[in-house]
């Protein structure tokens, strides 16, 4: 398969189409991350269908300070990537393509949920993100669009755009992808020295120790509510040899719930400790929030969550998520 590069709409609404269309929307610099939202677009568009990876630097979306000029630029390579992959085309415009009359004047705004976490940090981040998505949506016309979990709040704010404006394209969370050694892959990963990548691994091991402690919590629970009882769970357990998972049901059965707090402390722990690196760690948000609208999630929450972490190294800055689920027997992860 030979990968067309395209810049212009007219060149892309002059394509053929043939089935389901596929969009990936990139900044470029394309990772191992963007090959698996590739590949996996490949296989919702069948052999018959279009995958569409755009590549652009939206000016909106960079804030004052930010690295809008030292974005890496590496078109070449995401040509030879998203081909790898499985893309028939990558649409790169220019600024003037998508802005032709200049920044617009007209724009999406993110609402509450926009102002949140990344927003509070970024004011005006997702506003722009939201403007850029929406054209491209429009000059892409895709049958669905896919995009990473790594950035929950930008996808939960897509797909509430996409329902509340009735965009009629279906809209797809893809895991993210991760290096050998938990680290997210991101784009920003390169400008890592070696030592603030040591330092930039607490940033999923943070996430770990909170998945860890709360699907330890959910094991527990499980085994107390399998006797009714406390004294009877604590014999039945005694009789079988169990005698550590007695004391442990006796335990969460007699203390105060651990819940989304105790996940947040495991978590939090991991942070504390890497603030006294060299070089150090040091943290803009941590939060275990609802993915509907990115609200923190009180003690009694049941259902999908998600645990996300932003932090700067260096000049670098970082973030990463995990969803987990309250209520039931298992985490996600």
């Amino acid at each position: 398969m030979t990968t067309v590069l395209l810049s212009t709409a007219d060149e892309l609404h002059a394509r053929v189409r043939r089935g389901r269309r596929a969009v990936v929307m990139t900044m470029g610099a394309l990772h191992e991350g963007h090959a698996t939202l590739i590949r996996t677009a490949r296989e919702i568009a069948g052999p018959d269908g279009e995958v569409v990876v755009t590549v652009f630097v939206n000016p909106l979306q960079f804030g004052a300070g930010e690295d809008l000029d030292r974005y890496p630029r590496t078109l070449d390579a995401d040509l030879k990537l998203a081909e790898q992959a499985g893309a028939d085309a990558v649409f790169a415009p220019s600024v003037d393509e998508v802005y032709p009359g200049g920044e617009p004047q007209v724009r999406v705004s993110a609402g509450p949920m926009g102002e949140r976490l990344e927003g509070a940090s970024r004011p005006g981040h997702f506003d722009g993100v939201l403007t850029v998505v929406a054209k491209l949506l429009h000059l892409t016309r895709p049958d669905v669009a896919l995009y990473g979990q790594k950035d929950a709040q930008q996808l939960a704010l897509i797909r509430r755009m996409a329902r509340d404006l009735n965009f009629g394209v279906e809209i797809l969370g893809v895991p993210t992808v991760r290096e050998e050694d938990g680290l997210a892959l991101s784009s920003r990963n390169r400008y890592l020295s070696p030592d603030e990548r040591l330092t930039a691994l607490a940033l999923s091991r943070a996430l770990f120790a909170g998945r860890d402690r709360h699907a330890a919590q959910e094991a527990l629970r499980a085994r107390a509510r399998e006797v009714p009882s406390t004294h009877a769970r604590a014999e039945a357990l005694s009789a079988i040899g169990e005698s550590r998972a007695a004391a442990d049901a006796h335990a969460v059965a007699t203390a105060a719930p651990g819940g989304p707090a105790a996940v947040r402390a495991a978590a939090r722990q991991v942070l504390d400790e890497a603030v006294r690196f060299d070089p150090p760690l040091k943290l803009d948000y941590l939060a275990l929030v609802d993915p509907s609208d990115f609200t923190d999630i009180d003690d009694g929450f049941t259902g999908e969550a998600v645990l996300a972490v932003a932090a700067r190294v260096g000049s670098t800055r970082l973030i990463d998520n995990l969803p987990l689920t309250f209520g039931s027997l298992g985490a996600a992860s």
